[in-house]
């Protein structure tokens, strides 16, 4: 080996360790592979240990520049700008994203010993970790205990979340790290163990009751995203939609993904009114996506709307234009829904002048819709990332969670089995089943142990039914939320400075 590659071949492993992380996540599901592969690049940051800031960097820049790389597949297919332009993007967006792993290996190198990491890291990773879930609106995407649904591990997201899974691989990747003989491999592997093992049991038990059975419905449109937003094409997808839901009347409750109708809801009033009697009289509700617009106020909203029966005794229909049986998205995506700085970006590009990329913001929490007498909390497309504010819209009497999106924009990339990955940790953290309806993928229905139970292919136009059994109680990590990680990893913290104290 030359000297120079000698020199860079701990920035490669950086850079490849942390591009290997995306097979721990869906589609690819290697879960055994996330301690491994950050416990090899901690051994790298310890070799660059005058570099902590650039090893961590190096890191992050291959965790998600492999791992989100289906943002550009959004950018190029769909954002209108030269291919230069995208990869541009795509890399500033990756370099960004790298910095909350840089910023936690850097404060941990400065202060403390190598020895002291498996107590110290997991403090400063959950730090930057939270940071990265509000700065610039949060992007919480990828984080590690999202790799571990299929896991023993994933039994201690009921208790600490799915943070708190991510604290634990961080402890027992370090210890790895470590490694320099007999006692520190030990060491490790019994640590490692003693997790597996505890989650393992924790997985057995069941911490919310089952309650009523319901059948539910779901179509699935597969409306090509350049179709969508084009004037001509709103009555063949209103078509669709029609006719892919003649085979599910006889549920309980039907689902059409986020946006389904593809007009304003003010100018789609004939075609809600014929689908809100329909569903009246067949005794369910239908709820769907939609843009609603209020020209006064010149304002926006992604919602969610009931049609049908609000409750099995109802003696009409429910619905009525703008009326209160209704969900807005709160958390809106960045550029996608709304543009920062919106009168300089939206004339250098398409990217940043998308159809219907100006909503206005509903509540952060919000009552839930009612449907046929089902309550449920929902999240649209990005929300259901943010596990705070799907927890907020939990109540005692919240049957189930009801999840849409339209992941056309993410093409045929691992985007949208992330997406699905990331759903199911919700539902394991807070014990509710997860319904999750798309245009084109991937509808799936998810029961409170986080597990899919049914589910459609991808990019075919289809319709699928289940039962869903709605659960009630809540689990511990519902009371505590992230007082469970901040316990473990603050405790930790202070036994490291206790230690770390004499030396200096």
């Amino acid at each position: 080996m030359t000297p120079m590659l000698k020199r860079f071949t701990p920035h490669l492993l950086l850079v490849l360790s942390g591009a290997s992380l995306t097979l721990a996540f869906a589609p690819f599901n290697i879960w055994l592979l996330t301690i491994p592969a950050l416990a090899l690049a901690l051994r790298q940051v310890i070799k660059l240990k005058h570099r902590p800031f650039l090893a961590g960097w190096l890191f992050g820049a291959g965790w998600f520049g492999a791992g989100i790389s289906w943002v550009h597949v959004s950018i190029a297919d769909f954002g209108g700008l030269p291919l230069a332009a995208s990869v541009a993007l795509m890399a500033l967006l990756c370099g960004y994203l790298a910095l909350y792993p840089a910023l936690a290996t850097k404060v941990t190198a400065k202060y403390f010993s190598p020895q002291l990491w498996p107590m110290v890291l997991p403090f400063f990773w959950v730090v930057t970790e939270w940071l990265r879930s509000w700065m610039l609106s949060g992007f919480p995407w990828l984080s590690l205990g999202y790799s571990q649904i299929d896991s023993p591990l994933s039994g201690f997201a009921p208790i600490i979340g799915e943070t708190g899974i991510s604290a634990l691989i961080v402890i027992s990747a370090t210890l790895f790290a470590l490694i320099h003989n007999k006692r520190t491999f030990a060491n490790a592997v019994l640590v490692a163990l003693c997790l597996f093992t505890s989650g393992y049991l924790l997985k057995q038990h069941t911490w919310v009751a089952p309650e009523k059975t319901y059948s539910v419905g779901m179509a699935q449109g597969n409306i090509a995203q350049s179709l969508r937003w084009v004037p001509e094409q709103d009555g063949p997808t209103m078509d669709t939609y029609w006719n892919l839901t003649e085979s599910l009347w006889d549920n309980d409750l039907i689902i059409w993904p986020e946006a389904a109708v593809p007009k304003l809801e003010p100018l789609a009033q004939p075609y809600l009114a014929k689908v809100n009697e329909r569903a009246f009289q067949e005794n369910t509700a239908l709820i769907t996506g939609i843009v609603n617009y209020n020209w006064e106020t010149d304002e926006a909203w992604n919602n969610l709307i009931v049609l049908g029966k609000r409750t099995p005794d109802a003696a009409y229909p429910d619905y009525q234009y703008f009326h209160n049986n209704r969900f807005s998205k709160h958390h809106l995506l960045p550029v996608g829904e709304f543009v920062p700085f919106e009168d300089w970006l939206r004339p250098l590009a398409p990217l940043f002048d998308l159809p219907m990329s100006s909503f206005s913001r509903g509540d952060y929490q919000q009552t839930n819709l009612e449907a046929n007498g089902i309550h449920l909390a929902p999240a649209i497309c990005f929300e259901i990332a943010f596990p705070h504010q799907v927890m907020a819209n939990v109540y005692d009497d919240t049957d189930m969670i009801i999840t849409v999106s339209n992941d056309a924009w993410f093409g045929h990339s691992h985007g949208p089995a992330q997406h699905l990955q990331i759903a199911r940790m919700r539902a394991l953290e807070l014990g509710r089943p997860v319904v999750r309806a798309t245009n084109n993928g991937i509808t799936a229905f998810i029961n409170h142990k986080g597990e899919v139970t049914a589910r459609l292919p991808q990019f075919i136009a289809g319709n699928i039914s289940a039962p869903v059994v709605a659960t009630r109680g809540f689990t511990p990590y519902y009371h505590l939320q992230e007082l469970g990680v901040w316990t473990l990893v603050i405790a930790l913290m202070l036994a490291a400075i206790v230690i770390e104290r004499p030396k200096h």
